[in-house]
């Protein structure tokens, strides 16, 4: 027999599979009514909402169907051990799609018997051996880890091994299966039919390493891969990167030549790219020998953040112009299209009849571009091509508004910023034909409307008094403001006048969370763009308008509403986006039903600490972003600490490497110092959390268990219970340090105004200790005791902090900095 691919023992992944091509199709089931469970208190997380048309109909498909095991499909791909311990394809799909993907392996052992293996999926798993059904495993239950033992019967000569692993896509879908070896043995693993090729290995290596240098690529900086290791084979790249909208629009597509010996490749310069936090899909050739990988890209043409001159009325100006010119093939732009007169503008047909073609196959977020639709209808309807004009009313009357109205698509409904979308269009639909009837709940548009007037006020009810479960995010923000600002510009004047307050509060939260153009902070719900690439989210240029100050980019998901509104944020909020020097923001609130976050915020013209105090310590994070440091001195200056969720540095899960918590940490902030304590169980597969700190404006000094940051006049210094093993390889090179260990914690200090010298010796004198398993303890010279309690939360000097007594509004100080800070 040949040499093994790989060998696994007791506790390892198998990773080394022939792959079919993706098989999908349309499956949505019958059309019935969904369960609305949360009764408007919104969380961070997954809703178990019931069970869909679509799963329904899989249940009983698979209860009845025989699979017959097939190999005569062709071999697409080969997945590899890298970065990955599971057999993963997870995707998004926007209608309820059906997957099916055959997967085959070779396993040797030292003798004839059975082997035990843990079976993880999410989806279902059939497993053949030999031309026999070995195992079944099908609880299709949606992005719930299910897990079994299966035993396999593999053969000292080697046993062929067929998988197939299915899924029933409902939007985001964590498709994967995963067997790991039970027994305490060593197996073989051979892929005799795939075509490795004799490089595959140097390919894998080159795929584990691969990041463009730098955090940002300029306009005149080069788009640059950049590799650890010279390669010590010619390899050809293929370069990829195309738009995520529905113009599908390339931007690179071209093959390059990496030569042997050789550890950087230029691609393009940054100008010949889109501004925008990019997947970069590449694929590395050498010989027969093939591998895939897609890592992010940031493009910010100018990091200097714009002055934007003028007033408020002036600045909006400028930003419909901008999305005019910029803007992408969303709804956004039809609306800046048609706000500046351009009626007659050739993007305004095909823009419009994509949104009435999401809204008619009812893809999930639809509800995002049917309340644009309505605010292009309601203000200029007239000015639309007559064909258009009766889509437009036939669509709006048959679209599915909630979930008491039946259907079999996999829209959803349940989170507070679809919910809010849903709502608002269902009242301005029925507002806008009040006779017509709404095929799909048999009401007429009168009485839509005023089912939706109560929802809506049900929806303020609960946010006016819970604040906001997705607080301060870059993300779903300026979703929030799709419906706000349609509300307080379109709606009826009891809503609007609530519309407007929330936006006043909102606008509030940005300010305080808003430094030198980038807005940041602990965020409710977190991607890796949003946290990586503050220009470029959809929040930023609503801060530059705003304030006066940062950058426009394409979005323009709700910015046009904003530009072409009557709403104007509060006057006086603008000292808190940039503090008089000497001066210190500071703020304590909650946020989200619970409350879900306590937050607090430490801010002065050169840095800013936020943390989310609030967080279930223990439990599972999903998307929620608990600690943020930003730095006023580049948009690119953040760091931050989370205990990541998977094994891959550019997956897309949630939580992801970066973006929210496996396993949520116990916060405590006491004015410019933070304390956080990780408490990794068994079941943690990575044992240990980590520190995000960009090169870009900042400088970095490790010693033992600290790290310094340093950016302009900013200093904050991340001091563990245990050693920082610095990252010198990989995403992670030079901008990741861990921490390890089932149990360990941090002290975050912030600092500014004083030297890195005496900031490093004060640091040095701070002593961080565990004082029991649940007591962590922060001792620093002249100032106050700090004690962080697992169940407690934080005391100073033996006494609890007094909680905010404004509830969901932000309680605000501004003060004088101190010199020991």
């Amino acid at each position: 027999m040949s040499t093994p691919l790989l060998s696994i023992a007791r506790g390892d992944s198998l990773t080394a599979w022939e792959l079919s091509p993706v098989e999908a199709h349309y499956f949505p089931g019958e059309p019935a009514p969904a369960n609305d469970p949360q009764n408007y208190k919104y969380v961070n997380g997954f809703v178990d909402v019931g069970d869909l048309p679509c799963r329904v109909a899989t249940w009983k498909d698979a209860a009845s169907r025989a699979v017959v095991l097939r190999t005569d499909w062709p071999v697409e791909a080969l997945y590899l051990p890298g970065n990955n311990r599971r057999v993963e394809f997870s995707q998004f799909r926007h209608r309820p799609t059906r997957l099916a993907r055959w997967c085959r392996t070779r396993i040797a052992a030292p003798q004839n018997r059975y082997y035990s293996f843990r079976l993880h999926t999410r989806g279902g798993v059939h497993i053949w051996v030999d031309g026999e059904l070995a195992g079944r495993f099908e609880p299709f239950t949606r992005n719930t880890d299910q897990q079994t033992v299966v035993h396999l019967p593999i053969r000292a000569a080697g046993s062929e091994v067929v998988v197939l692993t299915e899924d029933m896509a409902e939007r985001d879908t964590n498709w994967f299966f995963e067997l790991v070896l039970l027994d305490n043995v060593t197996l073989d693993i051979f892929l005799p039919g795939a075509k490795l090729g004799a490089d595959i290995e140097a390919l894998k290596a080159l795929s584990s390493q691969v990041r463009t240098r730098g955090d940002v690529v300029e306009a005149t900086d080069e788009v640059t891969l950049v590799f650890d290791t010279p390669v010590a084979i010619a390899v050809d790249i293929h370069a990829r990167l195309a738009s995520t909208s529905h113009t599908r629009a390339t931007f690179l597509d071209q093959s390059f030549h990496l030569p042997a010996g050789a550890t950087e490749l230029t691609l393009c310069k940054g100008g010949d790219l889109p501004q925008g936090y990019h997947d970069l899909a590449l694929t590395f050739t050498a010989g027969d020998s093939n591998v895939d990988r897609s890592i992010g890209c940031a493009v910010l043409h100018d990091v200097t953040p714009k002055k934007l001159a003028g007033d408020l009325a002036s600045r909006k100006q400028q930003a419909l112009e901008h999305a005019v010119r910029f803007g992408e093939m969303r709804m956004g732009t039809a609306v800046a299209l048609l706000e500046t007169g351009r009626v007659d503008d050739p993007r305004i047909r095909p823009i419009i009849e994509e949104t009435l073609l999401a809204m008619e196959e009812r893809r999930d977020c639809s509800d995002f571009v049917a309340v644009p639709l309505l605010w292009a209808w309601i203000r200029h309807g007239s000015a639309l091509p007559g064909d258009l004009a009766e889509r437009i009313c036939l669509t709006f009357t048959q679209f599915r508004y909630w979930v008491d109205e039946p259907g079999n698509d996999a829209m959803w409904f349940w989170s507070e910023n679809h919910a809010l979308c849903f709502h608002v269009a269902q009242l301005l639909a029925g507002q806008s034909f009040p006779e017509e009837v709404f095929v799909t709940s048999g009401r007429k548009g009168a009485e839509q409307a005023a089912l939706a007037t109560e929802r809506l006020n049900l929806w303020f009810d609960a946010v006016e008094d819970d604040g906001l479960a997705e607080w301060n995010s870059a993300a779903y923000y300026p979703v929030d403001f799709i419906g706000l600002l349609t509300l307080a510009e379109l709606g009826p004047a009891s809503i609007a006048a609530r519309a407007s307050a929330l936006c006043d509060r909102i606008f509030t939260m940005i300010a305080l969370h808003t430094l030198a153009g980038v807005p940041a902070g602990s965020m409710g719900r977190a991607y890796d763009k949003e946290l990586r690439a503050g220009p470029l989210t959809e929040l930023a240029p609503f801060a530059a308008v705003a304030f006066g100050q940062g950058w426009l980019n394409k979005g323009v998901a709700s910015l046009p509403l904003f530009a072409a509104s009557r709403y104007q944020p509060p006057s006086s909020i603008a000292t808190y986006v940039e503090p008089a020097q000497g001066q210190v923001v500071s703020a304590r609130y909650f946020q989200g039903y619970g409350p879900a976050a306590l937050l607090n915020l430490y801010k002065t013209r050169h840095i800013q600490l936020s943390t989310n105090s609030g967080a279930n310590a223990g439990g599972y994070g999903h998307q929620q972003h608990v600690l943020d440091l930003r730095f006023a001195g580049h948009p690119m200056a953040r760091s931050w600490l989370n205990h990541p969720g998977e094994d891959d540095p550019w997956g897309q899960q949630r939580p992801s490497y970066w973006a929210g918590n496996g396993a949520l940490p116990r916060v405590g902030q006491h004015e410019n110092v933070a304390l956080v304590h990780y408490r990794l169980g068994q079941g943690e597969r990575l044992q240990f959390s980590h520190v995000y700190a960009a090169r870009s404006g900042l400088t970095h000094a490790l010693s033992g268990n600290t790290l310094i940051l340093q950016g302009g006049e900013g200093l904050v210094a991340y001091k563990a219970t245990g050693p920082l093993e610095a990252i010198e390889a990989g995403p992670g090179q030079g901008i990741e340090y861990r921490c390890h260990g089932a149990q360990h914690g941090w002290a975050i200090i912030v600092a500014q105004g004083q030297s890195l010298q005496a900031f490093t010796r004060y640091v040095e004198q701070c002593q961080l200790t565990f004082e029991g398993a649940d007591v962590l303890v922060l001792r620093r010279p002249s100032a106050s005791e700090l004690v962080l309690y697992w169940q407690q939360g934080l005391l100073i000097d033996q006494v609890a902090q007094t909680l905010p007594n404004s509830g969901a509004e932000p309680e605000i100080a501004v003060t004088q900095l101190r010199v020991q800070e």
